[in-house]
């Protein structure tokens, strides 16, 4: 059975297209009407309640979150190649830098965006300059954030980092660059990259 990506190019979903052909597992994407109001019906929300694309639908499991749905990918159809083991020391680093993007880098920028007082020390996101520190140490050497293997976690929280860098709501560091060019060179992304465009053209889309 094939899996299933509620999906609408303008939206995170695209990031899940490259996961999707990084894994190599057959899927099928289901367009979202968002103009139509398609992901705010009831059948939507009953697989989502935040009314949200994407969804991924695989047999009796619906998962929603794009971090999430990049994990499930990993550990479900590529386990020690896009996921280490459960039992690998790299499982943890590779968790963090996961869920780092919504849980750290999404939040920090937004409040540095809407200029909220708040308590670094208290937030979970801390400051801003020590959030990118932080990623351009991750990344180090690279070329990935585990070294020489590219994970799930580099197509999960490069998809942000490149996302928000393009709408310059993160600085352009070199480092963070070169990392987004590499994933952007991958197939799965240039294939993802052609997938979402000729959607885009089908549907006669149009940003905003």
């Amino acid at each position: 059975m094939s899996i299933v990506l509620r999906h609408h190019p303008f939206t995170r979903a695209a990031g899940v297209v490259p996961m999707l052909e990084e894994v190599g597992a057959a899927y099928t994407l289901e367009y979202v009407d968002l103009k139509a109001g398609e992901h705010k019906q009831p059948d939507h929300k009953a697989l989502n309640g935040m009314g949200k694309v994407p969804v991924l639908i695989d047999g009796d499991a619906v998962v929603s979150e794009v971090a999430a749905i990049g994990v499930y990918l990993a550990d479900r159809y590529a386990p020690g190649r896009l996921a280490p083991a459960l039992d690998d020391p790299r499982r943890g680093p590779f968790l963090r830098w996961c869920f780092y993007g919504p849980s750290v880098v999404e939040p920090c920028c937004m409040a540095r965006a809407s200029k909220w007082e708040y308590s670094p020390s208290s937030a979970g996101f801390g400051t801003y300059e020590e959030m990118l520190d932080t990623l351009e140490a991750g990344i180090g050497d690279g070329p990935w954030l585990l070294g020489d293997q590219c994970t799930m976690a580099d197509l999960i929280l490069g998809g942000t980092v490149g996302w928000m860098m393009q709408f310059g709501m993160l600085d352009k560091r070199p480092a963070f660059e070169a990392w987004v060019g590499r994933l952007k060179a991958l197939p799965s992304s240039v294939r993802a990259a052609e997938i979402n465009g000729a959607i885009i053209a089908e549907k006669g889309l149009a940003p905003g």
